[in-house]
Formats: structure tokens, sequence, C-alpha cells
């Protein structure tokens, strides 16, 4: 399973529209332009009219599949970007240049915005060089230390966007630093909880085993040989951390000492949000493009 694959989807669900929230900026107008190319998605751009058109040209992008939208703050170009989604004139919604906060309390706002009700949070989707399959973190940037029922809905949140790339019944580790209940570790007995929860229909569509360490969540043979018998031991399509600290530190683990691909997008809003930043790579914002076209409903 390649993240190529995604981008080769969201070619074929045609007519998908993403609407960028402060459309002026250099990095941004790259993606927009590869994903253009890769004919993934069409774009409503808002911003400074005048800027975003001198990048265009600078970038030699046509204006077909591109709308832009003048635009007098980043406040306006935040809210105007939701409205678009929330009005089903776009699909999903991308942070440009502007500040999260900004683009978040537009998505959260009571009288446009794209509340659920449901925690938001951030779910990354790698391809691991010498894996068979994608791995899933979550939640690695939105929330810093989850209770029990916000874990679940984090997991049901992953487990949406696993679903929606063709990962039917994803299995789910809750990580934790052992793989038994102790009940000094909090980590250890949520996990233990939300297994319980999973086993009684209450987080559907998934399949949980846990506390698992990582390597028993990821290697066959490291829970062959702490004798772990589970169908998510050695298999997971999920990991789970328990706080923000762990989850960022392998989510850039992963691609700086594993030379992994990814590409990621806040859920649990009515719409996927593509919250890029100056760090992500070209590569790693087309895909997280493509994973939010292709999760999006």
């Amino acid at each position: 399973m390649k993240l190529d694959d995604l981008l080769t989807k969201a070619a074929q669900l045609e007519g998908k529209t993403v609407a960028v929230a402060q459309a002026e900026d250099e990095e941004v107008i790259e993606a927009v332009k590869a994903a253009l190319e890769k004919r993934i998605a069409n774009f409503l751009l808002f911003g400074d009219e005048e800027k975003i058109h001198h990048l265009l040209r600078e970038k030699s992008i046509q204006q077909d599949g591109v709308k832009v939208v003048h635009t007098t703050s980043k406040q306006m170009s935040a809210e105007m970007a939701v409205k678009a989604v929330s009005q089903k004139e776009a699909d999903v919604v991308m942070k440009g240049n502007v500040p999260t906060s900004t683009i978040l309390k537009a998505v959260l706002n009571k009288e446009f915005g794209l509340r659920t009700g449901k925690v938001l949070s951030h779910v990354a989707v790698f391809e691991v060089p010498g894996y068979d399959r994608y791995m899933i973190v979550t939640d690695a940037a939105m929330n810093i230390a989850p209770d029990l029922q916000q874990k679940a809905q984090i997991v049901s949140n992953a487990v949406e966007i696993a679903t929606a790339i063709g990962i039917e019944m994803p299995k789910v580790a809750p990580i934790a630093a052992v793989e038994t209940v102790n009940p000094q570790m909090q980590a250890t007995l949520d996990a233990a909880a939300l297994t319980q929860m999973n086993a009684r229909g209450q987080i559907p569509n998934c399949i949980i085993d846990g506390p698992l360490a990582l390597d028993n969540a990821v290697s066959i043979k490291a829970a062959e040989h702490k004798g772990i018998t589970s169908e998510v031991a050695g298999a997971a399509d999920i990991l789970l951390v328990p706080v923000i600290e762990a989850g960022n530190i392998l989510y850039k683990s992963l691609i700086y000492f594993a030379k992994a691909k990814v590409g990621a997008v806040i859920a649990g809003a009515k719409a996927p949000i593509v919250l890029t930043s100056r760090a992500d790579s070209a590569e790693s914002k087309l895909y997280s493009l493509a994973l939010a076209i292709c999760s999006a409903k």
C-alpha cells in the first residue's frame, strides 16, 4: 500500500474542491500546482487577489480548476474558506498562510462552522519503507493529554479515515510502555478500557487490543517472543498514542529516521482539514491533500 495510491484514488473522485484560506503563499501555490497536475482537485483560493494571481502566473498555473476570491484579512479568508465547505461549494478546507488558531476558530464557529460535537484529532497516514501496509498514527498534533472518552473519539476518527482509504476493519493498538495493565500507568488502564469498550460495541468498525508496547503492536516476532496472542499484536493498522509528546516524537522519528512518507489531516469535523506547516515537504502536502479528498464525505 503506497501513498501514491491515494493520488490515483483522489483523481478518480472527480469534481472535488479544496478551499484554501489565505492562499498567497509560495509553498501553498506549489501544492496547488502539484494537485492540479495530478488532477486530484479543483481549488477555491481565498486571500489577496493580486498576490495570488501573481503567484499563479509565476508558477505557470493555468486558471482552469482555480477560482480566486479576494479577502482583506486572514480571519476573513479562514471564515470564507470554512463557509465554502459548509455551503457545499467545497469538500475540504486547507490552511494557507494563516495561524492554525484562526482556521480552527472558524471551523468551530457555531453559525457557519463544521462542528460535529466530536473531538478534532490529527490523523497521519505513513508509508514506511520495508513495511507491508499503511501505518496510521494518532494523535500527534491536536490533543495534549486526552482522557478515556476523548481517546475513544480519536480512535473513531482514525477508523473513519482508515476505512475511507480502503482498510476494512482496521486493527487499533493503544500504545503504552508495557503490554500489561499497571494501575500506576494511566495509558495501560485507558488501553484496557478501550479494548473492553470495543468488545461491547461502543467503538465499532474496528478491532482494539491493548495495552501493547510499540514493538508488540507492529512486529509479529516481538509479540510471539512475549507470548502475546491477539488479532492486533504484530498487525496494527492504527497506533493510538497516549499523549501528544509520544505522538510527536513517533511522527518525526518515522520521517527523519525511517525516511517514511506521510499525509495527514484533522478529522472529526464535517469535512477534512489540511493543516500543513512550512516544515512539511511538497510531497507531504500533496499526500495530505489526497488523503483529505479520499476521506471527504
